[in-house]
């Protein structure tokens, strides 16, 4: 076939109505060829297609259209039924323009919540099926039976209760008004503009702030009463509702303690809000419970899955008798790729989470070639009897050379050059807790160039490369030790511990830097761990880190000491999350400590929670149904838990984990479907514009882009959805001529949104596509676990105050410690703004943990953090003597320093735990160290302070240097063509 583009992607990319000639094949054989609109809907094709049959022959053989559906090649050459038939023909791309027209099979519901289900997620469900995987198929039908009977429990709940798990109320940590700063007091009454549901009218109600939701709505009713002379009604039959928002004020918080009460306090506005009948709030819930009934007809109506096979538990002797060491064959690989010349190695390690159990074992080396041939053994120092459960096969394949040797005489030898070119991770017990038997084809993993010092990669995914086509693979063979098949046995008998020396046990305890331990220390802790039991519990991870688990004995006295073990708090919890703490007794106590997190906290850390997935052995595991269970219980915990998940979709090591979850959520949760749908097309579109605006050929004018949005395809998918990074917020109707894209590198999409509830307000959201924000993301996650931090404590460093210059020297505070502690660079005048109200705040996120930029060779930021004298003029007032105004500065950055460097362990751990989202500047324990030395783990608090006074002294000493790098900055900007 001679080269050309194929396919319709330039017409499905084409702008306007255009119409487009479609090729139709009936059931009964005949042809049909007629234009259609590429913004018809799939429903109103099918109608033309009826409409243009009806003068065919054969048309009487045509039963009912329900009982058919089109069927087309897709852009990724698969078949696909179009049972979505509200989508669009443009949304739907196929290959080719044309459509079949197939009867239907199967249970109709079931394959339309199947379509809609694989749209959302981004992964056909039939991909899962394709996997012919015990495992898949056990995991995948336990998640679904967990997750529809969590539907089924949802909706026989009482209105409070599903109001609470629907529409969660959105407060602040504290339950406080506002502080006002320079010695005012926080006002007793607030004026709140309330209307009725259903009505025009609207009055202003004065009204304090400490009082709850109810007081608000008797208040309104006996003034109701009172002007509009109406019967009186009961309080409880309303609800409070923002104005524009699926945000609702209800139960026993104060008043003051909604984030949007207490936003509108704190910026001097009015809240707006309305007072909603019970009953309209009753059909919404019961419109949730038909269409849960609906999909859960057809998940009854399908065929069932089998009964899960219970798991089998050790055989007579176990392990226990399994004293031969393990051992591997290694056969041969496939589609190995390296230069001529070079010798071929496999390196194999056996870990359990980061500590190697035996020494590592290396293959011989083979001759290069795409199927290298090894059928080699490779035997391990490690007893089958002492295999821990989470022991994890690592394998590195990599090529040698020969350096130049070195002239006679020389008596080194000559070195060797390692080139790494694949890795994979294999567990050795499967997911039913039996030793892998058999031969196993291991696709692999390309290993980064560069990285050379470390060819194991044991914190790496145990899946195989699904790019089966073109990843090398090894073929390995698992030897049968018995006769029949053996399994890991249950931890029943635990030996006890004790000892004396509690003085140098408190040393140990009490260092919070302590990552090592000497053998001395070690061997303490472990004849002491009854006594870090009972005195020192949270510090649990140092017991699991010196525990021997290639050593049976001390594994189940570990487990056994654990099953005793007193719950931590969920925050000393996500520690043994961590890739180093596989074991599953160690997890399975880390979710139930988990499970005392209430809904805000768990929000807080969720996007850590989700990375920490990744490492996980098994799909079935603890901390996934923990997920789950709290998303199906709390919409909006569902609702981040389904992006965090879907926004990796695209990382093939994680998309069939992934994929499972998101699909047993959109089962359990089959009301949701229809807004994350809606939201998903929205951000399709909104990608769409972003790549015309990114790749014209010629400069695209702010008035084309209005053209694009104006589009009816457009219009719709973009108006009227909850907005993704908020899902209480309705984004109603787009206002097109304030949509514009900003003059940045990616071009930045920056739409506006009417309130239809509220005349003449505007919401505002920016789409960026081609970055990666997770990093953004988790900078704002830290900073806003400061402020929750420093409010618990009294210091509010955000608050408005009666001017505009108070605003600042507290935000500016804020700002200073947090971009310290967190490395935060990149702060040139162009990230730093400043609101009208005088709050200062930082934007771009794209580099942290003190990987600041560096022109030249040179560090371009050599501050600790920003403090010009610009900003000191401001604090103090434009007085040069108005020391008294820097000193009460300089009072709020220490007190700020002081509470997260006593919260300095929480930041670390949830650091650690975003080592899987594989950012680059946080990739390994090497990066977190920055925040130790800036958060001074290891120091008193007064040796702490003591060095962020230097800092602060640093900072305001060499703010010059600042200026001169902004100014450069500046000098580079306006030099852009």
């Amino acid at each position: 076939m001679p080269p050309g583009n194929y396919g319709m992607e330039e017409e499905w990319e084409a702008e306007g109505n255009a119409d487009i000639m479609v090729d139709f094949l009936l059931p009964t054989g005949i042809f049909l060829e007629f234009p259609v609109s590429r913004n018809d809907t799939i429903a109103d094709i099918k109608k033309l297609v009826w409409r243009r049959a009806s003068s065919e022959p054969l048309f009487n053989a045509l039963g009912d259209p329900a009982s058919y559906v089109f069927v087309c090649i897709s852009s990724a050459a698969e078949r696909l039924e179009l049972e979505a038939e509200h989508r669009r023909l443009a949304d739907v791309r196929p290959f080719a323009c044309f459509l079949q027209l197939v009867a239907r099979e199967g249970d109709r519901a079931e394959k339309l919540a199947n379509a809609q289900i694989s749209l959302l997620i981004g992964k056909g469900i039939n991909e899962f099926e394709a996997q012919k995987n015990h495992e898949v198929s056990e995991f995948r039908a336990r998640l679904r039976a967990f997750c529809e009977e969590k539907a089924l429990q949802q909706q026989a709940l009482p209105w409070f209760q599903w109001m609470e798990c629907n529409f969660p109320c959105d407060l602040e940590p504290c339950r406080a008004l506002p502080s006002r700063g320079g010695g005012a007091k926080a006002p007793k009454k607030i004026f709140i503009n309330i209307q009725f549901e259903g009505s025009d009218e609207s009055f202003m109600l004065q009204q304090d702030p400490q009082e709850p939701p109810l007081a608000l709505i008797r208040s309104a009713l006996k003034k109701k009463a009172t002007v509009f002379r109406w019967v009186r009604q009961e309080a409880e039959d309303y609800t409070l509702r923002v104005n524009g928002r699926w945000d609702f004020l209800y139960g026993d918080h104060p008043m003051c303690q909604f984030k949007y009460i207490f936003s509108c306090l704190r910026d001097g506005q009015n809240p707006q809000l309305t007072m909603v009948y019970h009953s309209t709030i009753r059909a919404y819930q019961e419109d949730q419970g038909s269409a849960w009934r609906q999909g859960s007809k057809s998940s009854t109506s399908a065929s069932k899955p089998p009964p899960l096979p219970l798991k089998k538990v050790g055989r007579r002797g176990g392990l226990c008798l399994s004293l031969e060491p393990l051992c591997i064959h290694l056969l041969q690989g496939s589609r190995v790729n390296a230069d001529e010349g070079m010798k071929l190695v496999v390196q194999a390690g056996l870990f359990h989470g980061s500590e190697l159990l035996c020494k590592l074992v290396t293959s011989s080396e083979v001759a290069v070639g795409s199927d290298p041939v090894w059928n080699q053994r490779l035997e391990f120092d490690i007893n089958v009897a002492d295999l821990p459960r989470m022991s994890r096969l690592c394998i590195a394949l990599y090529a040698v050379v020969e350096k130049a040797k070195k002239p006679r005489g020389t008596k080194k030898k000559s070195k060797r050059a390692d080139c790494p070119i694949a890795w994979v991770n294999t567990m050795v017990f499967d997911y039913k807790d039996q030793l892998k038997t058999g031969e196993f084809l291991l696709s692999m993993w390309p290993s980064i160039p560069d990285d050379k010092s470390e060819l194991l990669n044991p914190m790496g995914t145990v899946e195989k490369n699904t790019n089966v086509d073109s990843a090398a693979a090894l073929l390995i063979h698992f030897p049968s030790v018995r006769p029949q098949p053996l399994y890991y046995p249950p931890h029943d008998k635990v030996t006890g511990g004790g000892g004396s020396r509690h003085v140098r046990l408190k040393e140990i305890m009490d260092n919070k830097n302590h990552t090592e331990f000497f053998e001395d220390e070690k061997e303490l802790l472990w004849k002491l761990r009854g006594a870090v039991q009972s005195l020192y519990p949270e510090s649990l991870s140092k017991l699991l880190v010196i525990t021997k688990w290639n050593k049976r004995e001390d594994v189940a006295q570990m487990v056994g000491l654990l099953r005793a073990w007193p719950e931590l708090s969920g925050l000393h919890a996500l520690e043994l999350l961590d890739y180093s703490f596989p074991d599953p007794s160690v997890r399975a106590f880390t979710v139930k400590c988990l499970k005392k997190l209430g809904d805000r906290e768990l929000m807080q850390y969720l996007i850590q929670l989700v990375q920490v997935l990744k490492y996980e052995s098994y799909l079935d595991c603890d901390l996934t149904s923990f997920l789950l269970e709290r998303a199906l219980s709390n919409k909006r915990i569902g609702h981040f838990l389904f992006w965090h998940l879907r926004s990796e979709m695209h990382v093939s090591s994680v998309s069939l984990r992934f994929g499972l979850i998101l699909e047993a959520y959109c089962r359990g949760n089959i009301h949701h479907i229809r807004s994350l749908t809606k939201q998903n097309e929205a951000l399709g579109k909104l990608k769409a514009l972003s790549d015309i605006v990114k790749s014209g050929s010629q400069k695209m004018s702010a008035d084309d882009l209005k053209l694009c949005i104006k589009q009816d395809s457009y219009m719709e998918a973009l108006s009227d959805l909850l907005s993704p990074l908020n899902p209480s917020i309705i984004l109603s109707e787009i206002c097109v001529e304030k949509c514009k894209y900003m003059d940045s590198k990616m071009k930045p999409l920056w739409l506006m949104y009417k309130n239809q509830w509220v005349p003449g307000d505007l919401m505002g959201i920016i789409f960026k596509n081609g970055d990666d924000l997770r990093q953004d993301m988790l900078t704002l996650q830290m900073i806003q676990l400061m402020e929750n931090l420093w409010k618990k404590e009294g210091l509010d460093l955000r608050h408005k105050l009666e001017q505009a210059i108070e605003e600042f020297t507290l935000s500016c505070a804020g700002y200073c410690v947090a971009t310290y502690v967190l490395g935060i660079g990149d702060r040139h005048n162009d990230n730093i703004m400043i609101r009208e109200t005088g709050q200062l705040f930082h934007i771009d996120f794209g580099h942290f943990l003190g990987n600041f930029k560096r022109k030249l060779g040179i560090n371009r930021e050599r501050v600790p953090f920003i403090l010009t004298y610009d900003f000191v003029h401001v604090i103090q007032q434009g007085r040069t003597n108005n020391s008294e105004k820097f000193e009460r500065f300089r009072d709020y950055c220490e007190r700020a320093y002081k509470i997260l460097c006593r919260n300095g362990t929480l930041f670390v751990n949830l650091f650690a735990m975003m080592k899987a989202a594989g950012l680059p500047e946080l990739s390994s324990f090497k990066d977190i160290q920055y925040l130790k030395d800036s958060l001074a783990l290891g120091k008193t608090e007064e040796e702490a302070l003591k060095s962020f006074k230097v800092k602060f002294n640093e900072a305001l000493r060499e703010s010059w240097k600042t200026k001169v790098n902004w100014m450069m900055h500046s000098l580079a900007k306006d030099k852009r063509p």
